[in-house]
């Protein structure tokens, strides 16, 4: 695809004018699998192979599935797959699906009993206050999994941007239904960079540019009511196609938890479980620095497509 670019001053990162989305990283699969009845879902970022993948979390109420596996020396360095899911912690179950597709694909981590697939995962809280609500399980998974597609992702309230919401911090009044974003830029040494975020944080959310896309302040004040633990949360899922170690890839990580800072007021606070994962997927070096700017802007883009598509 050719691309159209623009330059921002401020990151020295080229802005494509035409939209590009995490799909836009060679080899990268996304699919949803969304409820038909209520709102939550899931959301599947396949993986090519050879690949090395790490994590960073940052909010205070996170809930995941082997993200220690991701950590700099750990001995399993490739994932293949991540599951982005709402239902909190029940709907960590979707990531079994996940692994049993997989496996009926032959993928996975090589042991003496066959390929185990390692599949990381991240939960949004998205239950409703009160009855019963559907949440993601082993059948949702592999249906997201089945559905993953190179297309352009899919945004907006689907899969596991479904139900979420933001700008509790002032109140529930306030609040302001997101979803899913995504965009990826490409770096002046030619490599790209993309992210894909589900927004369902406490704070207000602004643009790289401080628009403010829910209404806040520039600075927030105290909170509105007393927030709830474990029901806010950003989840963001980043893939380079540079070659990179995991030492490398966690300043993209850090990057990217700064663009969630920027663009997410207050962000990373206690009642927020934000998670980054970052993916390597090429096989030609590139510079991590220029890397690391370009998953801040690919974060921030994809933060501003989250609201803009949810509208």
């Amino acid at each position: 695809m050719k691309l159209s670019l623009e330059w921002d001053r401020a990151s020295r990162v080229a802005i494509p004018t035409n939209t590009m989305t995490l799909t836009d990283i060679a080899g990268v699969q996304v699919g949803h699998w969304t409820h038909p009845d209520a709102p939550t879902g899931c959301t599947v970022i396949v993986l090519p192979e050879p690949n090395v993948t790490t994590v960073e979390v940052r909010g205070g109420a996170p809930g995941t599935r082997e993200t220690d596996l991701l950590a700099v020396g750990m001995r399993v360095e490739q994932v293949q797959a991540i599951l982005l899911t709402g239902g909190s912690a029940f709907g960590l179950a979707a990531a079994d699906g996940v692994v049993t597709e997989l496996a009926r694909q032959g993928r996975g981590h090589p042991t003496p009993a066959g390929p185990v697939p390692i599949v990381p995962g991240a939960v949004v809280f998205d239950l409703a206050m009160e009855g019963e609500q559907p949440k993601p399980d082993a059948f949702s998974g592999a249906a997201a999994f089945m559905a993953a597609t190179d297309d352009p992702v899919a945004m907006g309230r689907v899969g596991a941007g479904a139900g979420t919401s933001a700008a509790k911090w002032r109140g529930f009044e306030y609040l302001v239904r997101t979803g899913i974003g995504s965009a990826a830029v490409e770096t002046p040494d030619g490599h790209r960079v993309g992210a894909l975020v589900v927004l369902n944080p406490v704070g207000d959310v602004f643009t790289l540019e401080g628009e403010s896309l829910t209404g806040g302040d520039h600075v927030p004040g105290p909170p509105g009511i007393r927030p709830q633990p474990v029901v806010n949360t950003v989840l963001a899922a980043l893939v380079t196609d540079a070659a990179m170690s995991r030492a490398e890839l966690t300043r993209l990580a850090v990057r990217a938890h700064d663009a969630i800072g920027a663009c997410i007021r207050p962000a990373h606070t206690r009642f927020d479980g934000d998670v980054v994962f970052v993916s390597a997927v090429g096989m030609d070096s590139g510079d991590v620095d220029l890397a690391a700017e370009a998953a801040f802007v690919a974060t921030g883009r994809a933060i501003e497509a989250g609201v803009r598509a949810s509208a």
